[in-house]
């Protein structure tokens, strides 16, 4: 079935920031251009909603990247870190992002996913064929993401394709600018 696109369109746009983050970072030692991103999934459609998911340290020191995505239209939801014993680290914002999809469904006509991970794929076929009947959009770098995720979504963005969903300044360096264009 062909996507279907246009200005009346409601749109949510939700990103998982900690995949989209160490995607670019594994494959091109880049950061994302989250503006861009966002830019490009809302395509002049109507936008109802755009969080990004991410991840507190006990350092803080990801508060100006917090600040660039507010500023830029990107709501952050932010989760502490799990530190365990033994120094095991969890961050995991899947069944946030999930539940989240779940109660904007009623309000949007399409969800765009800013995700790699192929464990959204019951959330795909969810929303796609439940009581909804939305249309669900992924974007994500092509050469990480779930061949299972392409598979089930309406419509894949390959990020890996075009330069402009990174920026270039290496990723060690934080001043806040990791958001926007330079």
């Amino acid at each position: 079935m062909p996507v279907i696109r246009h200005k009346e369109q409601r749109v949510a746009v939700l990103i998982d920031v900690q995949n989209m983050y160490h995607s670019a970072r594994n494959l091109y030692g880049k950061r994302v251009n989250f503006k861009e991103i966002l830019k490009q999934a809302v395509a002049n459609r109507k936008l109802v909603r755009a969080i990004g998911y991410v991840i507190k340290t006990p350092s803080g020191e990801e508060a100006a990247f917090f600040e660039a995505l507010e500023k830029i239209g990107i709501e952050p939801k932010n989760k502490d870190i799990q530190i365990f014993a033994g120094g095991v680290k969890k961050a995991d914002w899947d069944v946030g992002l999930t539940i989240d999809a779940v109660r904007l469904a009623p309000r949007v006509d399409t969800i765009v996913l800013v995700t790699g991970d192929g464990d959204f794929v019951p959330l795909v076929e969810y929303l796609k064929e439940g009581q909804f009947g939305i249309q669900v959009e992924v974007m994500a770098f092509g050469r990480s993401a779930s061949a299972k995720l392409r598979e089930h979504t309406d419509s894949f963005t390959d990020l890996d394709e075009n330069p402009k969903f990174l920026l270039g300044i290496p990723h060690g360096k934080r001043d806040g600018r990791d958001a926007e264009n330079e």
